[in-house]
């Protein structure tokens, strides 16, 4: 019963040898292996077959062409299962576009620990318009890095993906908001015969990461065909990977180095770093520094962090010493935890000839569960107090004031008051808790989307098809941390430590004076003791998205000398919206160091995409879409017309020359409008007062922690006058298909990119709020002027508090070229070879923050980014009979290392020199990093196969730049463009039963 209108073309060599591309994944094991490599192997050496037309990424119009004027990546499922990718996450991080770094797993204390996301080509997460079948995903509740609205893509059932297809470049005149870097359409699986169940158990060499994952899909039809369903369920569960799991993490970094001044030489010598553990029992003045005041010589805490705690110096800080680990870091995990369980329906119905009633349901639940480590586990004075004063302490604040005070008088400098300032810093440990691992934070999240609608025919012999839906997506989040309460805690260390109170510092009168009990400090706690003053917080978050749409489509309009034109008309109407509610002990200050993140707003909206497409003539192909969206919130109406122009030229059968000019945006989310005046607290370089006492960036080790680890609050609201990113984006390149077998590609992209919202990075607001106060940077400019406003500091110069700004203020430009090419050769006897590459190359990537500020060269500054120009990809496929192998490879190109990304574009060492970027001392790219994935798939019946996986053969780890970093890190790598997972094996079964029943 066929309910859309079709037309069929003989295929040319071009599109033959792209189909074939697509028709013979590496992984020939799929569903009728042996039918349909043999079908395959027919179809694709005879032209004289007739190739039904489909819609793909990057149009509404069905069409023939597997390759159009824009470039589509298309992943299937075998790929997916043969290259040893794990999840869809891995799928699209793994892709060459995905050139720029995100936080992930290993971001430790990110707001969006428990999701995964990527950055094409360098560009924003919140860039990427991503699709399921066509339709918006919902947004994930909580915000990228505390600010921007982005999708998950960690709970897409992996064993339920058909194929994904990857679009790069502005879309926005199709697809609307957001299509900026790109579009990720997640194609999932519609049909199959009988059932299939499948199992899959695996775990990582190092340890940790255990996984054991089981799908089942099966299909339905009554006796006439008219009603068909597919039914799917996927439960994975995977065990966290530990910091302490891998050599690397586990502990601090043994092999560091740093630079330090040489004044004979005006220079910076290179001198070893040794590792420095983390202070966990600390006491610190602001005027000498560290105060070692443990009776015990740290005797009472050897039995933290498993027995490695102990008496520990850093040399220049005061007495030099502490109590503390070298252990520490391995308290963090750096994969989460999971378990997962997904539920996806598919169902039609043929009402008659020319109508077909559908339904599509994905649900998906999942628990993740995490560890920021001891170094977000911890308690100080520091946050109620500011400091304290204990008289019976030495003379530092004498030492330090007297002068002023006194000026040369020795009877008035005798007769000040003795004592010193001072701050207590203490982490917990694993034994204070009782069982380190029920602390982790969890995050729990439902959700659903559900498609209702009706598609076909308007009349027997009519073109004109029709589609009416209606699509709903729910995503809810609930985010569980133990919590320090604020009064419960302070009151428990000043009733087992501190003492009462006795007034108030004798110079400043300003700071309590206390009196500790400081053998009582330097001791491990009881867990009744620990969670006597801890508490839980429950944030809830939700996010909802309601669309209604219709479209028609007429593949055969009217007649032109190329053939057929086509035509495309969507209408779009819905609502969105999005509320967190953080915990209220969050909110109104009842936890300790912590607040979060709070804000809702809902909108209306409406969107009409339009789409015609013209073969003037047999060689030429042109294409033009247009949209209109507009957005209604806060009674304020948002509205953006795009456009594209697509070229398509085939001066011969195996040649393809495309082009595409077009503009694309991003409205406003609602966290940019509507997020409520929000606090957090975090800690930062105070690069200013470093650098008063002689400490340059690239020395921050050897800076007082009162300065190197300065403790602030934070503050970040929304604002409902943003208006659209703007983007201007263009295309242009060529297609090769010499032979049936053989295809190559070659793409050059190019992002205009305006009234980006700026959102700004607190570490590179202090960089600029010291140069400013020093004098680097001009007082009048637009950076200083705003870091000066929005860093606060009060009258002894300590931070108070930072304001972080959303604006349309930003802009960059992004020039990239994508190639591509697979072949695939018939081995007779021997069976098939398959091979595909990608390669992506960044050309230019600029950025400007404001409009009187320099432009930055993401691409050449490592100061703004490190990462890589040149990412690609490629694959070797062969099968036989019964047996595939496939071996992939994953290559990234170089990236700075460490001391290439310390120093913004400018900086000068104290004798003058160059030291930005690539100048500063130590400063090297690091070379390329290419891991290899390999598997074996072996059908040991029609209906049973068995596949073995390893990624990452050669347990590739990077180690490459250990030593560029100092002693004092626990993750000496760039986790934003590596990991050090290491080796992974699994091993997979597959049952299909119920074929031809």
């Amino acid at each position: 019963m066929a309910l859309r209108h079709r037309n069929t073309i003989v295929r040319s060599q071009l599109t033959l040898a792209l189909a074939a591309a697509l028709m013979l994944p590496v992984a020939a094991y799929a569903q009728d292996q042996a039918a349909t490599k043999t079908d395959t192997q027919q179809k694709s050496d005879e032209k004289a077959k007739n190739l039904d037309k489909v819609t793909v990424t990057g149009s509404l119009i069905p069409q023939t062409q597997v390759e159009t004027f824009v470039p589509v990546t298309i992943i299937s499922a075998e790929d997916i299962q043969a290259r040893g990718f794990s999840n869809v996450a891995e799928v699209l991080q793994k892709s060459s576009f995905a050139t720029g770094g995100v936080q992930n797993n290993q971001s430790s204390a990110s707001f969006t620990q428990g999701a995964e996301t990527l950055s094409l080509f360098g560009l924003s997460a919140s860039y990427v318009k991503y699709l399921i079948d066509g339709r918006p995903m919902a947004n994930y509740p909580a915000l990228y890095n505390g600010s921007d609205v982005f999708n998950n893509i960690s709970g897409i059932p992996v064993e339920l993906v058909e194929r994904i297809e990857i679009l790069p470049g502005g879309q926005s005149s199709l697809y609307g908001s957001d299509a900026i870097a790109g579009v990720v359409n997640i194609i999932l699986k519609k049909n199959m015969e009988g059932s299939v169940i499948s199992t899959r158990l695996g775990g990582y060499a190092e340890g940790g990461g255990r996984s054991g994952r089981f799908s089942a899909a099966t299909s339905l039809h009554n006796a006439d065909n008219r009603w068909n369903t597919l039914l799917g369920l996927q439960a994975e569960i995977t065990d966290p990977v530990w910091s302490a799991d891998r050599d690397l993490t586990s502990h601090f970094n043994t092999q560091g180095t740093t630079w330090v001044a040489n004044n004979a030489t005006k220079t910076y010598d290179r001198v070893a770093s040794p590792a420095l553990a983390s202070r966990d029992w600390l006491v610190y003045s602001p005027f000498t520094s560290y105060k070692f005041l443990d009776p015990a010589n740290c005797a009472n805490v050897t039995a933290g962090f498993g027995g490695t705690a102990g008496l520990q110096t850093r040399p220049g800080f005061g007495d030099a010493k502490y109590c503390g680990s070298m252990s520490t870091p391995g308290y963090r995990t750096l994969k989460n935890g999971k378990e997962s369980v997904q539920f996806y329906a598919h169902s039609t119905y043929d009402f008659n000839d020319n109508a077909q009633l559908y339904a599509d349901v994905l649900l998906s639940h999942e628990k993740v569960k995490y560890h920021v480590g001891s170094n977000y586990t911890w308690w100080g004075t520091s946050q109620k107090w500011g400091y304290f004063f204990d008289p019976r302490i030495g003379t530092g604040v004498a030492d330090a004031l007297g002068p002023d005070i006194c000026g040369t008088d020795p009877a008035c400098l005798a007769s000040l008051p003795a004592g010193d300032l001072l701050n207590l810093q203490r982490a917990f440990t694993p034994e204070d808790m009782g069982d380190w691992k029920q602390t982790m934070g969890r995050n729990v999240s439902s959700s659903y989307a559900v498609t209702l609608g009706v598609n076909g025919t308007l009349g027997e012999g009519s073109n004109w098809d029709y589609d009416v839906g209606f699509t709903r997506t729910e995503y809810k989040l609930t985010e569980t941390d133990l919590a320090r309460l604020g009064d419960p805690i302070d009151k428990y260390f000043q009733d087992h430590v501190l003492g009462p109170q006795q007034g108030w510092d004798p110079y400043y009168n300003a700071y309590p004076v206390f009196t500790p009990d400081y053998a009582a400090f330097y001791k491990l706690l009881s867990p009744t003791d620990f969670y006597s003053f801890m508490g839980q917080t429950n944030s809830r978050s939700r996010t909802y998205d309601n669309m209604l749409r219709a479209q028609l489509t007429n593949g055969s309009l009217f007649s032109l000398p190329g053939g057929d034109a086509g035509f495309a008309l969507a209408v779009e109407a819905g609502s969105q919206g999005w509320r967190y509610d953080p915990d209220p002990l969050l909110l109104n200050g009842k936890i300790w160091g912590t607040t979060a993140v709070s804000g809702n707003g809902s909108r209306t909206r409406y969107a009409v995409t339009s789409e015609l497409r013209l073969p003037l003539w047999e060689p030429l192909t042109v294409t033009a879409s247009a949209r209109y969206d507009a957005f209604r919130a806060a009674g304020k109406t948002i509205d953006k017309p795009t456009y594209a122009l697509g070229m398509e030229f085939r001066p011969f059968e195996s040649l393809l020359f495309r082009g595409k000019y077009g503009t694309a945006f991003k409205a406003p989310t609602l966290a940019d409008q509507f997020q409520g005046q929000s606090g957090f607290y975090s800690t930062t370089v105070d690069y200013y007062n470093c650098a008063k006492l002689g400490f340059d960036p690239g020395n921050i080790v050897s800076c007082p922690t009162t300065f190197s680890n300065a403790q602030y609050k934070g503050e970040q609201s929304g604002n409902v006058n943003l208006k659209p990113i703007n983007a201007k984006v263009w295309s242009y390149g060529v297609v090769w298909a010499p032979t049936a077998k053989l295809s190559f590609s070659a793409d050059y992209h190019h992002w205009d990119i305006r009234d980006e919202v700026a959102t700004q990075n607190v570490d590179q607001l202090m960089r600029d709020e010291a140069d400013c106060r020093l004098g680097k940077l001009p007082a009048s400019s637009g950076t200083c002027v705003a870091a000066l406003s929005q860093v606060v500091r009060g009258p002894t110069g300590v931070i108070q508090k930072i304001s972080i700004q959303k604006v349309n203020v930003a802009k960059e430009t992004l020039n990239a070229v994508t190639l591509d090419a697979n072949y695939r050769q018939d081995l007779g006897a021997y069976g098939t070879l398959n091979m595909g590459g990608s390669w992506t190359r960044n050309l230019k990537h600029e950025f400007q923050q404001y409009p009187t500020d320099p432009i930055a060269d993401a691409l050449n500054d490592p100061y703004y980014s490190t990462d890589p120009k040149i990412k690609a990809s490629a694959s070797l496929g062969w099968n036989k009979d019964r047996w595939t192998t496939t071996l992939y490879a994953n290559y990234i190109g170089q990236t700075p290392n460490y001391r290439a990304s310390l120093n913004k574009l400018g900086t000068v060492d104290k004798w003058g020199k160059p030291i930005d970027g690539y100048n500063n001392y130590g400063a090297a790219k690091l070379g390329s990093y290419t891991t290899l994935n390999g598997s074996v798939n072996f059908a040991v019946t029609e209906d049973f196969k068995l596949s073995f996986l390893v990624n990452n053969l050669a347990n590739r780890m990077p180690t490459m730049d250990v030593s560029g970093y100092a002693g004092n890190t626990g993750a000496p790598y760039n986790s934003s463009n590596f990991d050090v997972l290491g080796r992974a094996y699994y091993l997979e079964a597959k049952w299909s039963f119920g074929k031809g029943k």
